[in-house]
C-alpha cells in the first residue's frame, strides 16, 4: 500500500475547484445574509462547492467503474450528475419560498440565486473559472442595482 496516492496532484485541482466555487457561492450568500434571507454564506457555498465535487468526479466515478464487466451493464452519463444537482437544488430552494396569507410570496430570488450558485459550481468544475466569476460578479451587481431601483420607487 502506497503511502502517497499517484493522483495526489489530481485530487490537489480539483479540491482547488471546489475551494474557488464555495469562494464564489459564499459570495453570493454573503449579500442574501446581508438582507436576512433564508439562506446566506454557509448554505449559498456549500450548495456551489458541492455542485462542483459532483461534477469534477465525474470523471473519476466513470474511470473507477471502466472495467469491461461494469460497461456492459451499466451506462455512464455526465449530464445526469447535472440533472441531479438541479433536482436537489431545487429541493432546498422550494424551502426557502413561503407564501403569506396575503398571498405574498417570498424566497423567489433565493431560490433563484441558490440554483445559479450550483451553475456557478458547475461552471468551475468544467474549468469555465473566467466564466463562473464573471456570473457570480453580475449576480452580485444584479442583485444590490435591482433592489435599490425597488426600493426608491
Amino acid at each position: 500500500m502506497e503511502i502517497v496516492d499517484p493522483n495526489w496532484q489530481a485530487q490537489l485541482e480539483m479540491f482547488v475547484h471546489v475551494l474557488i466555487a464555495v469562494v464564489l457561492g459564499g459570495l453570493v450568500g454573503m449579500e442574501r445574509e446581508a438582507v436576512r434571507r433564508p439562506a446566506g454564506v454557509r448554505t449559498y457555498a456549500i450548495l456551489s462547492g458541492a455542485a462542483c465535487l459532483l461534477v469534477v468526479l465525474t470523471d473519476v466515478i466513470i474511470s473507477f467503474f471502466s472495467s469491461e464487466s461494469v460497461l456492459s451493464v451499466m451506462r455512464t452519463d455526465p449530464v445526469r450528475v447535472v440533472e441531479a444537482i438541479i433536482t436537489g437544488t431545487a429541493f432546498l430552494g422550494a424551502g426557502t419560498i413561503f407564501r403569506h396569507r396575503n398571498n405574498n410570496v417570498e424566497g423567489l430570488t433565493t431560490a433563484a440565486s441558490m440554483l445559479l450558485v450550483a451553475s456557478v459550481g458547475i461552471a468551475v468544475a468544467l474549468d469555465q473559472i473566467y466564466l463562473a466569476v464573471m456570473v457570480t460578479a453580475l449576480t452580485l451587481i444584479l442583485l444590490r442595482v435591482a433592489r435599490k431601483f425597488l426600493t426608491q420607487h
